[in-house]
């Protein structure tokens, strides 16, 4: 369970720095600091300290924690980064519960369709994303243009099936973000 929430949470809002060893930083909104303490508890321990509140700016604050640096979490960094930048690797297994991890991170809703922010990876990245999500799960996406960057969109047939595959690992501090 930890390392599909790690790697849901790689293709989302999570980080990884290393220097010999390897650790994760989450961050969420203060508005999510029931998600970020869910996703501590699973990662607990890996973990020395609980979330806390960070001021990142004007009225802005969010909820941060680090897992302690490993060596176990090196194989993540090498499989999520080139010279030093978060990459979407070449070949990844995602599971119901990394999907659902990632749709927390980046998922968002607006009528009947699911978008993922995926504005951070090139196109090419995008493209591959889709690729999983179609080979591993049937589901049918494309890209759609969010101002000047593009982001995943799920169809609307399909953004229901992903709705009921993840709901089960959905915590009740983020359900709304679904569909059902």
């Amino acid at each position: 369970m930890q390392e599909e929430l790690i790697i849901g949470t790689l293709l989302g809002d999570g980080h990884l720095r290393r220097k010999t060893n390897t650790l994760l930083e989450v961050n969420h909104s203060y508005k999510q600091r029931d998600y970020c303490f869910w996703k501590c508890s699973i990662l607990e321990n890996l973990v020395l300290t609980s979330p806390h509140i960070r001021n990142s700016g004007v009225n802005r604050r969010s909820m941060r924690f680090t897992t302690q640096s490993i060596f176990a979490l090196n194989r993540f960094y090498d499989l999520f980064y080139k010279n030093g930048i978060k990459i979407v690797p070449g070949a990844l297994n995602l599971t119901p519960f990394s999907l659902a991890v990632w749709f927390m991170d980046d998922g968002s809703k607006s009528g009947g369709s699911i978008y993922l922010n995926t504005q951070q990876y090139s196109v090419g990245e995008q493209n591959l994303l889709r690729t999983f999500l179609l080979d591993q799960f049937g589901f049918v996406t494309s890209l759609n243009k969010d101002k000047t960057y593009f982001r995943i969109r799920v169809s609307k047939k399909s953004a229901l099936q992903l709705c009921l595959l993840i709901s089960t690992y959905i915590p009740e501090c983020m359900s709304y973000k679904l569909l059902i």
